[in-house]
């Protein structure tokens, strides 16, 4: 029979054991890589002409789960001076210290490298490097560069969370189509206006950071209103993506519906700008691409289905 004292320990050691797993967990970002990951699935209905494979399904969502979290953990890695300083992010593993950064780094590396061979072998080559493509623009050319260097490093390094519906595509088709580098168009346009609206609301830690973010550098009125203009392109864009994907009225009510939404939300902010409205904004923003993407699944299979 275990003594308390080693009953005491042995609840101890169970407790930092999950501490660390989820730690591990916290690294890649899950919440980022659910965003990622609706609008892959999508991309594979509107490639597939309906409803894909399953089990190409699944091992397109297990290997862009390995990638995004991947480039999640390395970027953290790499953050780790600034991600102390900022409110937003000093409570990540590394900062509190519950991770070892080398740890980190290769756990990343892993993620990386394994989603590449598993996507390589389950959905083609050409899905497998487009993957890993988007792991090295995030963390080297978004992380590593563009970050703290630009004031359009969101804008740039944004394609890297565009890529994964190209790799949704590719898993179905072996290739990369036209309607494919539409749906990449709208997820690249949609992330500056995303993301500024939460680095209205973090304006003071980017600064304390050093980071800068457009409203460090130009103001909260300019970023408001370039956050407007890229909303109004990308309303465009997506009535544009009509044609080029041979979408039917399902897509085209949402994307006007959901348009006007988006831009509702905006003006708002525009007319009064605070930090609650600039989290409304980002909110709508997740919303709205959300139930687009939704929208390209369901008009791809109501058209197949009739």
């Amino acid at each position: 029979m275990a003594t308390p004292v080693a009953a005491s320990d042995l609840a101890a050691r169970t407790d930092r054991t999950f501490a660390v797993l989820a730690a591990y967990v916290k690294l890649t970002k899950p919440r980022i890589i659910e965003l990622l990951l609706i609008t892959t699935v999508p991309a594979m209905f509107l490639a597939a002409s309906g409803v894909p494979k399953l089990s190409l399904v699944v091992a397109t969502l297990i290997g862009g789960t390995g990638a995004a979290g991947g480039a999640n953990a390395i970027n953290q890695y790499l953050d780790r001076d600034i991600d102390q300083l900022m409110r937003r992010t000093k409570h990540r593993p590394l900062p509190e210290h519950t991770i070892p950064p080398a740890n980190a780094l290769v756990f990343g590396l892993a993620l990386a490298v394994g989603s590449f061979a598993f996507l390589a072998f389950t959905t083609g080559l050409l899905a497998a490097w487009l993957a890993l493509s988007a792991v090295a623009f995030y963390a080297v050319i978004y992380t590593m560069w563009l970050k703290r260097r630009t004031v359009q490093n969101i804008v740039v390094g944004g394609a890297a969370g565009a890529v994964p519906v190209l790799v949704g595509w590719a898993a179905v088709t072996g290739r990369v189509g036209a309607p494919a580098l539409g749906l990449f168009a709208i997820v690249f346009l949609w992330t500056p206006p995303h993301f500024w609206a939460l680095s209205l609301v973090y304006r003071e830690d980017y600064a304390a950071a050093g980071v800068p973010m457009l409203p460090v550098v130009v103001g909260v009125d300019r970023t408001v209103r370039q956050m407007w203009w890229y909303a109004v392109v990308l309303v465009a864009a997506t009535l544009l993506f009509v044609p080029i994907g041979r979408m039917g009225f399902t897509y085209d009510a949402a994307a006007a519906g959901l348009g006007a939404w988006f831009l509702l939300s905006i003006w708002k902010l525009r007319r009064a700008v605070s930090h609650r409205r600039a989290m409304q904004v980002f909110r709508v923003s997740i919303g709205y691409l959300t139930l687009l993407f939704a929208a390209v699944a369901l008009d791809a299979f109501l058209r197949r289905a009739v």
